[in-house]
């Protein structure tokens, strides 16, 4: 263990604190962004856990966003977002694949319901690119991508690219390898 004081800090590391004549101190911001977390289960629906857990920081003020891309029936979507704990947004897809009997899925419900994944996921973007949320969870994103809904390469990119300092949680049943090399965590959920 090392025991270092203030001042031989100050002074060793001219990098990240520079003094003047002044006195005045001039800090470096340096900036981090959280970690990405991968939670993978053999099913769909097994992921209460992210969402208690979801409800415990939005209660304990940390700012989220938890977004099912995949789910739907409540005709929510981006303009009927729920609020809870003041700080937890809620989103779900205005139409998906769970609302209909797989045999009544024609070209015309497919494409609709593929366009509100994709408008979705533009905002889930932005979010990630420029928002300022603690967390942001992408609830069955790898659903989306093997779906060819989102674009692994965009998803990929935007990940690479986000600007939030939180973390970024992505659930799925089935995980590209290129997104396990990107975690920060991997964790497998078991029935």
């Amino acid at each position: 263990m090392v025991a270092s004081s203030s001042n031989s800090y100050l002074t060793s590391n001219h990098e990240v604190v520079n003094i003047n004549k002044n006195k005045e101190f001039k800090l470096r911001n340096i900036n981090q962004n959280g970690q990405i977390q991968i939670y993978q289960s053999s099913y769909r629906g097994s992921y209460s856990s992210i969402i208690r857990d979801s409800l415990r920081n939005a209660a304990l003020g940390r700012k989220v966003l938890l977004v099912q891309l995949m789910k739907g029936g409540v005709k929510q979507g981006i303009s009927n977002a729920q609020k809870l704990c003041g700080n937890l947004t809620w989103i779900r897809s205005s139409n998906s694949y769970d609302q209909y009997e797989p045999e009544n899925i024609n070209n015309n419900i497919s494409k609709s319901i593929n366009n509100s994944i994709i408008e979705l996921w533009n905002f889930c973007k932005k979010e990630l690119l420029y928002g300022e949320y603690d967390q942001i969870i992408l609830d069955e994103v790898f659903l989306a991508v093997e779906m060819n809904i989102i674009s692994k390469d965009d998803l990929i990119s935007t990940l690479e690219n986000r600007f939030i300092s939180g973390d970024v949680i992505l659930t799925g049943t089935s995980i590209p390898k290129n997104f396990l090399l990107m975690a920060d965590q991997i964790t497998e959920l078991r029935s």
